[in-house]
């Protein structure tokens, strides 16, 4: 399988636009959303930022010339520590569980080297098994995990 992880230039805020309507189903097995009156999820608030904001990154995961997925991540500056922290991530269903989310979150990691604060929603407890077991092995355990404010937090420095 040929799978790329590619910087999303502008070109590509629309497949994320059109993408994020099926994160946002799946996610809404989690979170208290439904669609608008158009049948439409709403846009995703501040989209935009990530091709006009220094500290936040977006990129297409694409199987061949086929897209399959995205990622969003934001470099949070604040008094206490600065961070770098995935604000979605997103495979679409029929390419999960054949190790690209893994393969993906890697070269994240090792793309955007620093400090890490990764969280997911205490009701997903899909998505906390997935990242503890993908930052368990990136981190070879070295990695702190609290909860707090209904997430869970895994904290790491790639």
């Amino acid at each position: 399988m040929n799978i790329k992880l590619v910087e999303a230039s502008h070109i590509h805020k629309d497949v994320i636009k059109n993408l994020m309507q099926f994160y946002v189903y799946d996610f809404s097995e989690f979170v208290d959303v439904d669609v608008e009156v158009d049948g439409l999820f709403a846009a995703y608030k501040n989209l935009d930022d990530y091709w006009n904001d220094e500290n936040r990154f977006s990129y297409v995961i694409q199987k061949d010339e086929i897209y399959i997925g995205f990622v969003l991540i934001r470099y949070i500056e604040e008094e206490q520590r600065n961070h770098f922290s995935i604000a979605e991530f997103f495979v679409m269903k029929k390419y999960r569980r054949k190790r690209i989310g893994k393969s993906i979150a890697t070269q994240i990691f090792n793309s955007h080297k620093g400090k890490w604060e990764v969280f997911q929603k205490d009701s997903n407890k899909p998505a906390q098994l997935f990242w503890n077991t993908i930052i368990n092995a990136y981190t070879k355990g070295n990695f702190k995990e609290r909860l707090e404010d209904g997430k869970l937090i895994q904290s790491f420095t790639s």
